[in-house]
């Protein structure tokens, strides 16, 4: 790994190093955004060519959730043993395999494969991109640096939006999930340019190479710091994943599962991919509802560059506090839009407004912080694995949700499935204010001292 290649290409210090190293381990986080935000719009070309009930609608949907669901399983493990930077390049040469694969699909099962494939990879880039982030940015910078990763998923669908809007009036529902192999070329390229996570390389034996990457993002001296990484390494050596049940870490356990449960039950992603199918029962035509569907994107990437700038500031419980709050509320309106009789004109506008503000909430709420809270609080040992069994969650309840929502509109009618969602958001509320902490500006070592620190002073107790 040529890192003093990179240095010397750079030259403008540890602080322009770390900033471009994080923007291009985001490139992760575009690919994830646009192979989920694709479908919105050409899944109103796919059911015009293909004839399926609701169920096969929801599982050509809810296909990428299902393999992005094995890719976190798998790519947990995978990031501990073969490196975060080999998963990376890993998973855009998988997100072009998909991405082709269903661009030439000629019926509803190899549509759907390609899905799975491209869902892998999802699931490989959920874990890896925050992951690689938050071991590598220094600690006062590392919530919005890791954010970085989240701001390029609304990025990444905001682009998939562009895509569809652009290709509507064609109809070209095939160049539009094709579209997805043009930034997996560039996440492969770009990954050939970065450097390996230092904390992992640590663990592997590789002190002085982590020595040289923590110079090369570091404007002081790190020593400090990599002695806290060797503390931490030297408690950690005989811990594996089924150590995630003992007393110590099972808040951080329990932390990472509610909210990588609540960050799907809430409707995120419901809205994400049928949006524009939403919006057709206002009486928008094809065109137009996708055409506002790229305003909703636009709102989730504002907003996501206003949490960036502020999760480092205010921390993450008041981002959290406030983001779900807002989606209790917005919920609520949307259910109540929807039940109204003559639904559309002012009602449909009504709508779009409630929809990109409850995107908005999310935005500066769940969006990017469950992302970085979990890359933050597990032991550096089982920090990939540990990621990957919360994000397995994360993406079975998106499975979910994306599977049984056509089912759940149809049969309950919007109005109490915008409610339902609206229950599961006042819940996660209560769960946050309970359970979950606060890691501003704190060194990843400390805050794992702390978890230590806590169960130890309960068995005082």
């Amino acid at each position: 790994m040529s890192t003093s290649n990179i240095q010397d290409i750079l030259s403008g210090g540890g602080g322009r190093f770390v900033y471009v190293t994080a923007a291009l381990a985001a490139l992760n986080g575009l690919l994830f955004g646009f192979d989920t935000g694709i479908i919105s719009g050409a899944f109103l070309f796919i059911e015009n060519e293909f004839t399926m009930s609701s169920l096969v609608e929801g599982i050509v949907v809810s296909g990428a959730m299902a393999g992005a669901a094995v890719g976190a399983a798998v790519g947990g493990k995978l990031a501990d043993r073969l490196g975060r930077r080999r998963l990376i390049l890993i998973s855009a040469i998988v997100f072009f395999i998909g991405s082709l694969t269903m661009a030439v699909a000629p019926n509803v099962p190899v549509l759907v494969a390609g899905r799975l494939i491209d869902g892998v990879a999802i699931g490989f880039a959920s874990i890896v991109g925050p992951l690689y982030i938050s071991e590598i940015a220094p600690p006062k910078i590392r919530g919005a640096l890791t954010s970085l990763n989240q701001l390029m998923v609304t990025v990444g669908i905001l682009s998939s939006y562009f895509v569809n809007f652009a290709l509507a009036d064609s109809e070209s529902w095939r160049a539009m999930l094709g579209a997805g192999m043009v930034p997996a070329v560039i996440l492969a390229i770009g990954i050939l340019k970065m450097p390996e996570s230092p904390r992992w390389l640590f663990e592997h034996g590789k002190e002085a190479e982590a020595r040289a990457i923590l110079q090369q993002t570091r404007s002081g001296d790190v020593e400090k710091e990599l002695e806290e990484i060797r503390g931490t390494v030297s408690k950690q050596s005989n811990t594996g994943l089924r150590d995630l049940l003992e007393p110590w870490l099972r808040p951080a356990l329990v932390v990472g599962l509610g909210l990588a449960v609540f960050q799907q039950v809430t409707g995120i992603n419901a809205v994400i991919y049928y949006a524009p199918t939403i919006l057709e029962s206002t009486e928008f035509g094809n065109a137009t509802s996708i055409l506002a569907t790229v305003g909703i994107g636009l709102i989730n990437v504002v907003m996501t560059i206003v949490a960036i700038a502020l999760i480092d500031r205010v921390g993450r419980r008041a981002l959290l506090l406030t983001g779900v709050g807002g989606m209790v509320v917005t919920l609520g309106i949307l259910g109540a839009v929807f039940y109204l009789p003559g639904f559309s004109g002012g009602l449909g506008i009504i709508a779009t407004v409630s929809l990109m503000l409850f995107v908005a909430f999310f935005a500066i709420g769940l969006g990017p912080v469950f992302w970085l809270l979990i890359s933050e609080i597990y032991p550096l040992a089982v920090r990939g694995s540990a990621m990957g069994i919360v994000t397995v969650a994360n993406w079975g309840a998106n499975l979910l949700v994306s599977l049984m929502f056509p089912v759940m509109t149809a049969n309950l009618g919007t109005p109490s499935t915008f409610w339902i969602f609206g229950v599961c958001s006042l819940v996660a509320l209560v769960f946050t204010y309970a359970l979950v902490p606060e890691t501003k500006g704190r060194s990843l070592e400390a805050i794992e001292n702390d978890l230590r620190k806590n169960i130890a002073s309960t068995d005082d107790d």
